[in-house]
């Protein structure tokens, strides 16, 4: 079979009037800064019981520390346009209440802020008390207990944070300038747009995005776009069940590259989001014939006369037709208030994108509804490691994570014997990091059939792999959104789903989430950390024989270097590494100033400590300085320190059993035997010899040295010994592999069962740990 060739697509999206860009646990909220919350704490953690009890203690109204009222809380790339002032309800009006007469979505009226996408998310929000009121505590108003504190809640890339704020609000003469309600002395709606501005870090964060972004974070359901100009035949049917399933609906016309938010003819705005508020069959009646009719009600978060104005809008001759009794069983109204009606058809001819955001099983409490089965993961694309770029980079696209699924039963009533997959790939955290020039990286995902025996395919899938097969489906476009996902019908069978970014090396935290109509099982499609086997490159077949010939010379050897105990310390070991290893270590060449003389290659432990023993020997002479070289074509000057301390002080806890500080000969035979192999590893994989290794490069090298490991503990290890450029130094390398045989024998020793399960007391773990 030839080498497969695919087509990746790459979509950008304008950013600039419409910038496309922990699961539920049983309430299982996190305060922002809370450990486990995903959002490291700017000050001490906020939590909103505490700041309301200690304020009504002191007497004082709340003022926010970590979200000041300031302007850079609303603008983080220029001035502000407009003399803004901070101002609490109390003193906007004289009867603040936080919710008048319940929420409803004509509370929400846009202010002077680019952020309809959001508006319209809250308008569905308030169709569902059950949503709404997760979002939106009622533990908090104006009376009782206020204190100026208020919070809300919103789900972030698998975690439910509370976000408290304190309730000044940014104003113009007296006026809220931003989201706002209909009601004067009404502020739940501008409350929640200053959290969820506060957990992005301003209000001007919030401008431009999808609707499917705040449907999401209101809810932690999964989203899907559709181009309407590309519908599928059934699409009103997915609707109808969508709204049936309380899914959050939203719909948009494509902007006008020269006109921000302009008006058409017919009354629709583009660039504009709208709520789908309701989808129904309605009887039409007429002297000649009866029958059903396709609606959808839309909802303009402007809340003003800005309506459609074609078929079945406000006071159109269609709604003739409709029986009373069904006029008043959709709760039909003709106010100027943003809400208008309009055929599928219609619909489907003027608006051009439809968002969807699907609720997950955990938000939905009626038993009765038919819920998804969903799975989510948490992954990392780091740069050199896990950062593999798209097929179009073969070399390094299997090194992206990697997720396999099992489909084992079909969709009911589906004629096709398939099975309902919905796949949703969201990148963490990059509005929050707009200020930093954090933009949306590039995402798509591609899947790939594993076949009739998928458990002799190795884990992960290798490079031979993607280079033989195609995928059998994949994210329509590689594309710089926070979320792409796309709904499948695949026959049932064991699937790999790869995500990834676009270019190789751009690295983002993401979220893989997937949706099923039956139960699937899912896993990541890594190795199990554990012990392997030695490469046959690396381990020398009369390596154990050779050195039993010349265990009483190297013995002597040994005890001559090092001194009258017998032993070496860090410091001792530190002048043989320094020496042994001198070719790994990056060096700068220098002029000879003496006639080298150089000894006779002998890569043997004997010969290695004869050359050393020699050069300390020989010192300051002609014949010393030749050892000190390391002789003709070697570099003369190694790093000035040679091996960090660091690394030589573990290659000692490594081995020292009695806890002493120092290695017995025994302990250092046992010791080169592994520096020796890890240095062979080094080689085979270090590039040409430049004194460091791809970090794409990780995973087989330390496959090689005996170690297999999965993507989580790939990316901490290069987290830690990785440099910025993608590259893994020599003496980084050692250092990874001392970490990494010490942590495993630390463990292997305490689970002889393997069990894979050990426990330590505090002052065990103390001890072992912070000696190693």
């Amino acid at each position: 079979m030839g080498e497969v060739e695919e087509e990746i697509v790459v979509q950008k999206i304008a950013t600039d009037v419409q910038d496309y860009r922990p699961l539920w646990s049983s309430f299982g909220f996190k305060d922002v800064g809370e450990k486990g919350s995903g959002i490291r704490a700017r000050g001490e953690v906020q939590d909103f019981h505490k700041i309301q009890a200690q304020c009504l203690s002191e007497g004082v109204l709340w003022e926010d520390p970590n979200f000041p009222a300031v302007d850079s809380s609303i603008f983080y790339t220029r001035g502000p346009p407009k003399p803004f002032e901070w101002r609490r309800p109390g003193e906007i009006t004289g009867d603040p209440q936080f919710m008048v007469d319940g929420a409803s979505r004509f509370d929400i009226q846009q202010g002077e802020l680019g952020d309809c996408w959001l508006l319209a998310a809250v308008a569905n929000l308030t169709l569902h008390d059950d949503l709404f009121f997760q979002v939106v505590p009622d533990d908090q108003g104006f009376e009782g207990n206020y204190c100026g504190v208020f919070h809300f809640r919103f789900w972030q890339y698998g975690r439910w944070l509370d976000v408290v704020i304190d309730d000044r609000l940014p104003t113009v003469y007296g006026e809220l300038v931003f989201l706002h309600s209909a009601t004067k002395n009404e502020f739940w709606s501008a409350l929640l747009e200053k959290a969820y501005a506060k957990l992005h870090g301003s209000y001007e964060a919030l401008k431009g995005g999808t609707t499917c972004e705040g449907m999401e974070d209101f809810t932690g359901g999964v989203t899907e776009m559709y181009e309407l100009k590309e519908a599928p035949s059934n699409l009103y049917k997915v609707l109808l069940k969508a709204y049936e399933r309380s899914s959050l609906m939203a719909c948009s016309i494509e902007p006008d590259p020269y006109v921000t938010e302009a008006r058409t003819d017919s009354g629709l705005v583009k660039g504009h989001a709208y709520s789908i508020t309701r989808v129904q069959y309605v009887d039409v009646q007429t002297p000649r014939r009866s029958g059903k009719i396709p609606l959808i009600r839309l909802r303009n978060p402007w809340g003003n006369e800005a309506e459609w104005n074609g078929p079945w809008s406000d006071q159109s001759p269609e709604w003739r037709l409709i029986p009373d009794h069904s006029r008043e069983e959709i709760g039909l109204t003709f106010d100027d208030d943003g809400e208008f009606w309009m055929s599928y058809e219609d619909f489907l001819k003027h608006f051009t994108q439809l968002e969807m955001c699907n609720l997950s099983p955990d938000s939905m409490e009626d038993d009765n509804i038919k819920k998804w089965e969903a799975n989510t993961f948490e992954g990392e694309w780091v740069r050199g490691v896990t950062a593999g770029g798209c097929r179009n980079y073969l070399d390094t696209f299997w090194h992206n994570p990697q997720y396999r699924i099992t489909l084992t039963d079909v969709d009911e009533d589906d004629d096709e014997n398939r099975c309902t997959v919905i796949v949703a790939l969201m990148q963490k955290n990059r509005r929050a990091q707009r200020k930093k020039g954090m933009e949306c990286l590039t995402i798509g995902f591609a899947v790939y059939n594993l076949g009739h025996d998928p458990d002799s395919l190795p884990k992960p899938l290798d490079y031979n792999f993607f280079k033989y097969n195609a995928s059998c489906a994949r994210s329509p476009s590689f594309i710089n959104l926070r979320e792409v996902s796309c709904r499948f019908k695949l026959p049932p069978g064991s699937y790999c789903i790869v995500p990834s970014t676009f270019e190789p090396n751009d690295q983002g935290e993401f979220l893989l989430r997937v949706y099923s109509e039956k139960r699937n099982n899912m896993e990541e499609h890594d190795e199990e950390v554990g012990i392997g086997h030695l490469d046959p490159r690396v381990k020398d077949e009369d390596e154990d024989t050779e050195l039993a010939k010349k265990d009483e010379k190297v013995k002597a050897l040994f005890l001559k270097l090092a001194g009258e105990d017998g032993e070496v310390d860090w410091m001792e070991l530190k002048e043989i590494m320094d020496y042994t290893m001198r070719n790994e270590l990056p060096s700068r060449p220098r002029p000879p100033t003496h006639q080298q003389i150089a000894p006779a290659e002998d890569d043997t432990l004997v010969g290695q400590l004869v050359n050393l023993l020699c050069g300390v020997i020989c010192k300051d002479t002609p014949f010393g300085a030749a050892f000190a070289s390391g002789g003709e074509g070697h570099a003369a000057d190694t790093r000035s320190s040679g091996f960090a301390k660091e690394v030589c002080r573990s290659m000692v806890a490594m081995m020292d059993a009695d806890h002493s500080g120092k290695l017995g000969y025994e302990e250092f035979k046992i010791l080169w035997t592994d520096i020796r192999h890890w240095r062979k590893v080094f080689k085979l994989y270090s590039k040409e010899g430049q004194g460091f290794l791809s970090a794409f490069e990780l995973r087989q090298a330390l496959n090689s040295a005996g170690y297999r490991l999965n993507n989580h503990i790939l990316n901490i290890l290069f987290h830690r010994y990785g440099a910025a450029d993608g590259t893994i130094t020599f003496d980084d390398f050692m250092m990874c592999a001392i970490r990494m045989k010490t942590m495993i024998d630390l463990f292997r020793e305490r689970d002889p069962d393997n069990t894979n399960t050990v426990s330590f007391s505090l002052e065990e773990w103390m001890e072992k740990t912070l000696y190693s």
